[in-house]
Order: structure tokens, then C-alpha cells, then sequence
């Protein structure tokens, strides 16, 4: 659906379900609408559906929408709730003393829509298929709520995309509180609290414990997620909920399954160096006419005046939001203080230049723009621009993701596939996507500062072995490019281990 693609799951929510199709399935999407799908044209009223929500009676208006694939049926929600910060904002922000408050009360009042309109159809799904702890709230209501217990007929199978966001929240004493949506609930407090916090309520935790399976994105990280996080050694795995996940694998009931990634047309030639350039400028002038870091464009619109006229030798580039997960490694201080991204730029001197897009957190945008400011060399581009990924994509010669945790990772098989190796972190589906010197390069280590060195290094022993042995250089692209990781055998494992599974 238009505008409503956020992050790997939007990838997954779009993409699985017409390989499910082509699979045999019928398969039906259920999202808010967000104070706009319900708008988008050829959209279809169905009616309303009556919820009980805050201990009130509430009308929920449910519409046919049009989507990406005819054959997979789209149903939106539509209310108030869904647009509390305005029409077309999937995730909300909230200060720091409260996090995930809106956001849970706009879930929590969706998946409450959702189960209704479900236990009111004529005929169950055979599968309810719930994606990270904004789906969670399902599980709870199938399981606790009387006049549920239809529900508990259907098998229910639980997603886990990002363990880092798990949509804590107290189980009283707030208006975004599990008491204050459920007021009748009677629930069993060891299934739904939260294993570090006795008095909040934890929907990650909730929906591992209750479904009837659970998968993540990749087969690396459900392996890393059964082992507790340590930060000082760089290693991020359970987050906390380690000890629930270790019971579902020993129960049979965890799986790791590879996201997939479209290989459906030519990706084109690469774009030329001037281009590029103009494709930059068109965005910074499309985000400088919106609000956004006027500082950071107008660091960026510098860097364009001062770039070479003539392509550098070498290109590097990176796509992605800037938050701890994906940034951490750049700017990890290295021994002599500078950041791993820093002394990459110096490495690269006059001879390259390195594109980042992407936006996020404040303090990640700050630290790059204030490295941009200083380095001629690195063109921050502080926002989101589909018009310029794609040719990104293409006009790269090396792609740099050292996120510290990957569950799956998209942006690696988009750089693949548009034959711009990757130099990548060995972690979660990075590992299971990125051979090391075949299809590109990987690096490890045991601490921050030694993964980020290990980083840096890998950088430069893959642009010497571009400028020193270029038939190996184009083996790996060619291996890079070849490389599949399909939607097809994403979907007959899903139907295999979490749909049939017994």
C-alpha cells in the first residue's frame, strides 16, 4: 500500500504474502489505515465491526483496499486511534520517560479491531500470521478474553523482526497501560510480564510465550537470540527475553526463516557520476522546500559543490536508518580517537568518497553531519530518498553495513543484487546471506572497538583487492549479483515449519 512500507517488516508484510499466493494460499493483510489507506482509490467499505476497548463499546470501520498484488486481499481499520499524531504516521514518537505510549495504545486498540473482525467471520483462517510486538496484543486476547475464545481454533504464529523494540508498558497505573485497554482481562501475570520490570507488561514477551510458533528472519539470529546480550563484548542476542526463547526452541516451537528479496527486472546500468550528482541535489531541494535538518542538508549541498567533477576511483555507499543498530560501528572511537568512519574517509583521501543515506535518531544525525562537516569526502544525505537508493544501489562499488545486529538486513541482497558487494558484520543474516571473499566481505571481533577495527581493515583489503586484482574483484561482484535469496523458498518454509508444522 502506498506510504505504508516501514523497515524490514513492511518488506516482509508486502513480499511474503504474494509468494504465499503463488504458493496456493489465500492470504489477507490486516493493517490500520492510518487516517489514509481508507482514502487511497477503489477502496471499499465493509461495514464496521463493534470492539470493546477502555471498557467502552467502539465502532471500528473496516475497508477492502487496493494493494501491490491483486491477488492478495488488503483490509484496513480505520478510526481515530490509528492517527494520533496525525493522518500517515505508522510509528509515533514519545519522550523518553515513556516509551512506546502511543504507539501501544494504537496497536492494542488494532489488534482488539482486528480479533473482532476475525471472530466474526463465517469461516476461521487456517493461520493468523502476527509480525513483531505491534501484532502481540492478539495473543493475549485469544487467550484470555472470554468472548474470544472462537480464536483459540485458529493456529497463530508469531514473527519476531527486531528484538531491541518490544513495546514495553506498565500492566496499571497509566492511561497507556494494559489495565487501562483491558479493564475486564483476567490474565495470567507470569504469561505477560516483562522478565526485568515485575510491573509492566511486555507484548514481545507475551506473544513468544502464547503462540503456537515462532520464527525470526533469519536461521544465524534465532540462534543468537537464545544466548543473553553483552554489551561490553559487542554480542547482542536475547535482549532479556533469552530464557523465553530458549524454552521455545527446546520446545520445538522456535525457527529461523530467510526473508527473501525481488529479482523481478533488469536493474539497469549504473547511472553516471554526474547523474548522481544531480539526483542529489534534486532531493536536498525537495527536502529543504519540507521540514527536516536544514543544517544537515546545507552540509550536504557543500559536500556537492566540492565533489569531483569526474567519478573517484572509488565509490562507497551505505542505506539505512541512522540508529545505534546500524550506525554504532561508523563511529566507534578507534585507538587513536578518531571513528572507524573516519579514518575510512582518510584511508580513502582524494581517491574516494563515501554516500550515506539515511535518518533517525538526533544525536546519530548530529555525529555525521559534524564528520561530513570536516571530511570533503563523505556526502550525508540526512533523510529518506527512494528516488536516490536504487541508483545508489547501482552506482556503488562497495556497500558498507557493520550493523552490530542484523536479524535479516534487506539493504545487503539490495546491494547484491545490483552487483555492489558488501562488506558486512558476521552477525544474524548478514552471516547467512554474505559469503566472506566469495560474494563480499565479512569481519568480526570480540569488543566494539575490535569489530570496528576489524571493519575498517576489511574496507581497505577489499578496495586493494579492486585496485590490485580486478578478475578477482569482478568474480565477486558477478558471485554477488548471482546470488538468490527468494521469496519462494521463504514461503514454502513458512508454510513448512510454522503453517503445517504439526
Amino acid at each position: 500500500m502506498p506510504h505504508g512500507k516501514v523497515g524490514g517488516v513492511g518488506d516482509v508484510v508486502r513480499d511474503l504474502p504474494a509468494a504465499l499466493v503463488d504458493a496456493g494460499w489465500e492470504v489477507t493483510v490486516a493493517t490500520p489505515a492510518y487516517g489514509m489507506f481508507h482514502d487511497l482509490p477503489g477502496a471499499k467499505g465493509l461495514g464496521a465491526v463493534d470492539i470493546e476497548f477502555r471498557g467502552k463499546t467502539t465502532a471500528v470501520k473496516v475497508f477492502d483496499i487496493p494493494g501491490s498484488v491483486p491477488q492478495v486481499r488488503n483490509v484496513a481499520f480505520e478510526h481515530p486511534n490509528f492517527s494520533p499524531q496525525g493522518t500517515g504516521h505508522v510509528y509515533c514518537g514519545d519522550e523518553p520517560e515513556r516509551p512506546f505510549a502511543t504507539d501501544a495504545n494504537k496497536f492494542a486498540f488494532f489488534c482488539t479491531a482486528a480479533a473482532g473482525w476475525i471472530d466474526r467471520l463465517d469461516v476461521l483462517p487456517d493461520v493468523v500470521h502476527l509480525h513483531d510486538w505491534h501484532a502481540a496484543f492478539y495473543c493475549l486476547l485469544r487467550e484470555y478474553a472470554q468472548h474470544f475464545e472462537r480464536l483459540r481454533r485458529t493456529r497463530t504464529v508469531f514473527t519476531i523482526h527486531n528484538l531491541s523494540y518490544q513495546g514495553i508498558r506498565p500492566i496499571s497505573g497509566d492511561e497507556s497501560a494494559l489495565e487501562s485497554w483491558f479493564p475486564k482481562l483476567r490474565y495470567r501475570y507470569s504469561a505477560i510480564r516483562d522478565p526485568a520490570y515485575a510491573d509492566c507488561f511486555n507484548p514481545m514477551a507475551t506473544a513468544i510465550r502464547l503462540a503456537d510458533k515462532v520464527s525470526t528472519v533469519s536461521p544465524t539470529y534465532a540462534n543468537e537470540i537464545c544466548r543473553p546480550s553483552n554489551n561490553d563484548l559487542g554480542f547482542i542476542g536475547g535482549e532479556g527475553l533469552e530464557g523465553e526463547l530458549e524454552n521455545a526452541r527446546q520446545n520445538g516451537r522456535l525457527t529461523g526463516i530467510l526473508n527473501g528479496c525481488l529479482y523481478n527486472g533488469s536493474i539497469g546500468r549504473r547511472p553516471g557520476w554526474q547523474r548522481l550528482l544531480s539526483l542529489a541535489s534534486e532531493q536536498l531541494a525537495a527536502w529543504y522546500s519540507a521540514d527536516g535538518p536544514v543544517h544537515a542538508h546545507d552540509v550536504a549541498s557543500n559536500t556537492l559543490r566540492e565533489l569531483p567533477k569526474r567519478r573517484p576511483k572509488h565509490v562507497l555507499t551505505s542505506i539505512g536508518r541512522l540508529v545505534r543498530q546500524k550506525v554504532s560501528l561508523f563511529l566507534e572511537e578507534m585507538p587513536d580517537g578518531r571513528t572507524a568512519l573516519e579514518c575510512i574517509l582518510d584511508e580513502l583521501g582524494s581517491d574516494g568518497v563515501v554516500i550515506i543515506i539515511g535518518s533517525g535518531e538526533s544525536i546519530f544525525e548530529r555525529r555525521m553531519c559534524e564528520i561530513a562537516e570536516r571530511a570533503n569526502n563523505l556526502l550525508f544525505l540526512c533523510g529518506y530518498s527512494e528516488m536516490l537508493t536504487e541508483p545508489l544501489y547501482r552506482a556503488g562499488d562497495l556497500f558498507l553495513m557493520p550493523s552490530s545486529f542484523e536479524p535479516c538486513g534487506i539493504s545487503q541482497m539490495l546491494a547484491m543484487r545490483a552487483t555492489q558487494p558488501c562488506v558486512v558484520h558476521g552477525v544474524g543474516g548478514l552471516k547467512d546471506t554474505v559469503q566472506n571473499n566469495r560474494s563480499g566481505f565479512v569481519f568480526g571481533g570480540q569488543t566494539p572497538q575490535q569489530q570496528a577495527m576489524n571493519f575498517v581493515a576489511t574496507v581497505n583489503r577489499a578496495l586493494i583487492l579492486k585496485t590490485s586484482r580486478n578478475d578477482e574483484w569482478q568474480k565477486i561482484c558477478i558471485r554477488a549479483a548471482s546470488a538468490r535469496f527468494s521469496w519462494a523458498k521463504s514461503a514454502q518454509q513458512t508454510i513448512e515449519q510454522l503453517y503445517d508444522a504439526a
